[in-house]
């Protein structure tokens, strides 16, 4: 029997990458990407952790914004000064080794930063009006006064695609900050300072603030459009062609996908509804696990541990033991 396991993250527990090896240890399955790790990368409250990107032959980096700037990075949630720098440097790094193109993954992030962490890593200089570099963190936004894009490298040959699973603009009540903010621990006064601040960023930067998916990864997008002309597409749909997904799909008995929560946004352009979608269409049985689930025939971690606390606390045991009964099922 051949299985097809593509799940997406399980915010603050379980990387996409880990949940996948998670579901198929039974099976001894193991993703087959070939990663370079980057030691020291500035994480998203400053300390430092360990990145990673891929290099295909094609010269196309592949970088994931959540392995340097992700929510669960976070010892504690900083939503003023969390920023995006590692995934910046993580950039820098697949440039220096030649890549000639970049697919930019934005989700998971823990920053509202507008992306200039990842910008100052790159070259890009926000001022005060003594003309010191701000502070990282979107909290010291609204003090910018002018930009300085002399030291910023150039873009790629190849172009920059930003791969998102959000349409929301930068701003206003469905932007950046109202709408994420809050995720990332940010309450009704630190909402309204990150609000200030990607506003006096946009007014200073340019670009369109207004374009569907410019909010995502806390206004990354937008930066990254601003400054690098970059492509912001729907991430699920990209990623699946990228990795050959229907080709996979269309020989497999059983496609395995999941995430944290699965609910009715989840067939929204999110990355299991892509491929349950997929799977759909080629006429392959398909399951979903996830931490939780308003649907029930989703298999879910939550009932498998008895608890939502304790399925949290080791989400990847419960993955595996998810993984085993649908084994189990399967060849029944």
């Amino acid at each position: 029997m051949k299985v097809v396991i593509a799940p997406d993250s399980f915010k603050g527990t379980v990387t996409a990458t880990d949940a996948a090896r998670a579901l198929a240890a039974v099976a001894a399955a193991h993703p087959g990407t070939a990663l370079t790790r980057v030691g020291g990368c500035t994480g998203p409250d400053g300390r430092p952790v360990d990145g990673e990107y891929a290099l295909l032959p094609d010269g196309t980096a592949v970088v994931e914004l959540a392995t340097a700037g992700g929510l669960p990075l976070m010892a504690h949630p900083a939503p003023l000064t969390a920023t995006t720098r590692g995934t910046g440097e993580l950039i820098a790094a697949a440039l220096d080794h030649g890549a000639t193109r970049l697919l930019i993954g934005l989700g998971g992030s823990a920053s509202t930063d507008g992306g200039t962490g990842l910008l100052a890593a790159l070259g890009l200089r926000v001022l005060d009006a003594d003309g010191t570099p701000l502070p990282d963190g979107g909290g010291a936004l609204a003090d910018a006064h002018r930009i300085d894009r002399t030291r910023l490298r150039a873009a790629p040959s190849g172009g920059v695609r930003l791969l998102t699973d959000v349409t929301n603009p930068l701003l206003g009540p469905d932007g950046a900050a109202a709408v994420y903010g809050p995720q990332k621990g940010a309450g009704p006064e630190e909402i309204d300072r990150l609000e200030a601040g990607l506003t006096r960023l946009s007014e200073l930067l340019g670009g369109n603030p207004d374009q569907p998916g410019a909010g995502a990864a806390g206004g990354t997008a937008y930066g990254l459009a601003a400054v690098w002309d970059a492509a912001v597409t729907p991430g699920a749909a990209a990623v699946a062609d990228l990795l050959g997904l229907d080709t996979a799909i269309a020989s497999a008995d059983l496609v395995i996908t999941g995430e944290g929560r699965f609910d009715a946004t989840s067939r929204l352009g999110k990355a299991v509804g892509e491929v349950l979608d997929r799977a759909a269409r080629a006429g392959v049985p398909s399951r979903v696990v996830a931490g939780e689930s308003t649907d029930p025939a989703a298999l879910t971690l939550t009932a498998l541990a008895g608890s939502a606390g304790s399925a949290r606390s080791d989400a990847a045991h419960w993955l595996r033991r998810a993984g085993a009964e649908l084994a189990a099922s399967a060849v029944r």
